[in-house]
Order: structure tokens, then sequence, then C-alpha cells
């Protein structure tokens, strides 16, 4: 067998290889007794994994789409014997693997599904209180960007409402093999007191993607499909922009289109 796995573009592949990086990454998981298990999401060929499993606080699975990966992981880290998962982690099955108990997401995301695995996560927001992971530099300034900013969007609304968002680092792409023609920016995302938005969640999404959709135009205008009652018509928000609102704001506003 190869002593190295072969990066694959089809596959989003840039493996890390400082090593220092990636002791920061795993160190940003601030464990607490909320969770026993975290999930590693695409190790690649372990740079992150060998120091994840000398963390004792919890127990670590190992989740990789690539099989030359997962043949090498299984050669490399014996220790980890029945914990190491060759599958999609976004068809995986959160309740079956950990038996319905919470556990942390961790990884140098392949950055083709990086939006794609946070909305999994938020799927089970009650199952995960904590996630850190590698992203493209603009991916994750959009994610932890608040209001009045360019960069705040649908994605910002919608995670921050459940998660408290921290950018935590830069990393260049000279770090990696193949370098990405892109930044990276390591987040830490940590499970806020919020168990329920106070409106209809269905329709806060509805009315949160619809204000980005068109965010050059006021909300008057963005979300007039909703045809609010006339005794809302001049409220403020509606002379605003999206990105001016924060998470509050469209939950405010959410409850003004349903009533």
């Amino acid at each position: 067998m190869s002593d190295q796995v072969r990066a694959k573009k089809h596959l989003g592949q840039h493996f890390l290889k400082d090593e220092t990086i990636a002791l920061n990454i795993v160190k940003s998981l601030i464990h607490t007794s909320q969770y026993k298990k975290a999930i590693e999401v695409g190790p690649g060929m372990g740079v992150l994994t060998k120091y994840l499993i000398q963390e004792t606080a919890y127990e670590t699975h190992i989740i990789d789409i690539d099989r030359e990966s997962i043949a090498y992981l299984k050669q490399n880290f014996p220790s980890l014997e029945n914990k190491i998962i060759e599958g999609d982690f976004l068809k995986l099955d959160f309740n079956n693997l950990f038996n319905n108990e919470p556990f942390a997401v961790i990884g140098n995301f392949p950055y083709n599904i990086s939006t794609e695995i946070l909305f999994k996560v938020l799927d089970h927001k009650n199952q995960v209180p904590e996630v850190v992971g590698m992203f493209q530099k603009e991916v994750a300034e959009r994610i932890a960007s608040k209001p009045r900013n360019k960069t705040y969007g649908i994605t910002s609304v919608l995670l921050q409402a459940f998660y408290d968002i921290e950018y935590l680092f830069t990393v260049d792409a000279s770090v990696f093999n193949p370098p990405p023609r892109v930044q990276s920016a390591v987040i830490r995302l940590t499970r806020n007191a919020v168990q329920q938005l106070d409106c209809n969640e269905k329709l806060f999404k509805q009315v949160v993607k619809a204000g980005f959709n068109q965010r050059r135009k006021t909300l008057r205008n963005s979300i007039k499909a909703f045809k609010l009652k006339p005794e809302f018509l001049d409220h403020k928000y509606l002379t605003q922009r999206a990105e001016e609102l924060s998470v509050a704001d469209f939950v405010a506003l959410t409850n003004m289109v349903e009533a």
C-alpha cells in the first residue's frame, strides 16, 4: 500500500500538512460534559486524527467517502478499530451511530460540501453542541458575519439562530497539498440556549430566503409576496434591507407575516 493518499479534485480534497495548525484546530474544541463523542469529517491522511485520538475527554470516530483514505487510516490508526466509517457524512444516520447521544463535529471539511455539512448539523442541532471546521475563508466569513455587513446572508441568519459562531483564525493556502486557490479559515460553532424560535420556523426560513434573494431591495419589496396586513406596512423593518436585520428581527418579521 502507498504511504500517501492522492488528493482527489472531485472530492474537494486539500490535505493539511502543517502540524501546528492541525493541533490548534483540535484544541479549538472546547470540550464540556455535553458530549463524550466526536466525529471527524474527511480525515484524509489523519493529520487531525493523530491529535484527536490523544484526547481522553471524548471518543473519536472518523468518516471519509474516499476508499483510498479509509484503507490508509485503517493501516495507520489501528487503535480506532471499528470507529472508521467509509461513507458520506451527509447521508449518515446520527441516531443509529451515536444512539441519540450528543457529539461534536470537527474536520478540515471538503470545501465543495462544507455548507451542506453545517445544514446537516442544523437539522440535528439538539444532538450537536459544537462544531470546529476548516472552510474556504469567504464561506467562514459569511457564516460568522454580523448584521450590516456585505457578507451577512441566509447562512449567517439560519445558523446564528441556534449557534454562537466565532471566526478563529485564517489559514494560508501554502500549508495544504495541493494548495487551494483560496485562503481558508477555521470557525467554531457552539450551540446557544435557543431550543426553538419564537415563531413558525418553516416560515422563518422562507422569509429569510426571500429577503436575501433580493438583498439590494428593501424588505417592503423583497417580501411583498407574503402580503402583510395593512397595519404592518409602515413598520421600520420594511424600510430596511435584509442585511440590516438580526435573527431576533427576522423572528419578529416572521410573526408579522404569519399574522
